[in-house]
């Protein structure tokens, strides 16, 4: 009578390979999809930064809140550095953005669980991924027009 192979081992094998192991089973954190949303949101907190450093002022100045912005550079004075600072603070953005949509890219063929319920979980997550993405896209590229195009016409 031939041995029968040993099973035991197969569910921890595969969860140490990154898959699922059942149903009850937590993905991992660092899985594609995984990267790619907390990519997206590292490079969505980037962009913030482009957004406070250079948009919040000039649309606070050019709302009538001079005042306010003064008042709010008192609370934070860290703002002033980070408007001098800009090209560091877009330098990083960037950054930031290549690396997420780099992961992104990698992730986009990247196998979902063969489990209904997981797949639509998995693809909810690739669309969340994505949208924070162009979320941070747009927030750079608005902040890039505030902090290097508008000063040439003004």
């Amino acid at each position: 009578m031939a041995a029968e192979p040993d099973r035991s081992a197969a569910p921890a094998a595969s969860a140490r390979a990154g898959t699922l192991a059942g149903p009850g089973a937590a993905p991992e954190l660092l899985s594609p999809q995984r990267q790619g949303l907390w990519a997206a949101g590292g490079a969505l907190l980037a962009s913030t930064g482009t957004l406070v450093c250079c948009v919040l002022p000039a649309v606070m100045v050019s709302l009538g809140a001079g005042a306010a912005l003064v008042g709010l550079i008192s609370v934070f004075p860290q703002l002033v550095w980070l408007s001098e600072q800009k090209l560091l603070v877009f330098s990083l953005a960037g950054l930031a953005l290549l690396a997420a949509g780099a992961l992104l890219w990698r992730a986009r063929r990247a196998p979902c669980p063969a489990d209904p319920r997981l797949a639509a979980a998995c693809g909810r997550l690739r669309r969340w991924s994505t949208g924070l993405y162009l979320v941070a896209c747009i927030a750079t590229v608005l902040g890039a027009a505030f902090a290097f195009l508008l000063p040439l016409w003004i």
